[in-house]
């Protein structure tokens, strides 16, 4: 029980900052990669 606690002392902020900043860039990545699918559409249309 003691080597968990020391575990997610060590470890629990940086893991809990990883997930946060993927969660706010998958957003953002989706957003991008359907600009570029509207985009492609476009050129491919002209």
């Amino acid at each position: 029980m003691n080597e968990l606690i020391q575990y997610i002392a060590d470890y629990g902020f940086a893991v809990i900052i990883s997930v946060y900043l993927l969660v706010r860039m998958e957003k953002k990545i989706d957003t991008l990669s359907k600009s570029i699918d509207r985009l492609s559409q476009k050129n491919s249309n002209d």
